[in-house]
């Protein structure tokens, strides 16, 4: 087994859409960043990366390389997830907690649930996230993503073997 965790932030912003999670929630706000600022996205990546002792997200997908200005966050985490599965692990679990003011996430949660449990091929039940708030620390203004993956060794498919006659 191995466990990784992912941490992002970034600023809401007006004037752009806000995706939490693959989901994109109505709100008069977005989140700013170089790509489409899925701070909950970028989180699972860097948790899915870190768990394989690979390089983080900012240096695979480097905000001064214009290729990736406004990308959508998706790439990312697919690009993870093959480096999962290619050293031979797939995802047991994940948990994330949220940290913004604004937008409530409860009426949101289960389609985020589930669009996370779909993208990294595992059962709803074992995608947990939470939102809190950020009583007194000044992040009105901002939204934060903590996640914790936890991956587990695959067993390798059996090479069928031709029958003899």
């Amino acid at each position: 087994m191995r466990i990784g965790y992912g941490f992002d932030s970034h600023e809401f912003r007006p004037g752009i859409p806000l995706k939490m999670g693959g989901i994109t929630l109505a709100h008069d706000k977005g989140l700013g960043g170089h790509s489409d600022g899925d701070v909950l996205l970028h989180a699972i990546t860097d948790a899915l990366l870190g768990a394989m002792a690979a390089p983080d997200i900012g240096a695979l997908f480097p905000p001064s390389d214009p290729k990736w200005k406004g990308a959508d966050s998706v790439v990312f985490l697919r690009e993870a997830l093959k480096r999962v599965q290619a050293a031979g692990y797939g995802v047991a679990n994940m948990d994330a907690s949220l940290v913004l003011a604004a937008p409530k996430i409860g009426p949101h949660a289960a389609a985020i649930r589930g669009k996370i449990a779909e993208m990294l091929d595992v059962p709803a039940n074992c995608v947990g996230l939470k939102a809190k708030t950020p009583e007194g620390l000044n992040l009105e203004n901002t939204a934060v993503a903590h996640v914790v993956v936890l991956l587990e060794k695959r067993a390798r498919p059996k090479k069928t073997r031709k029958k003899t006659k």
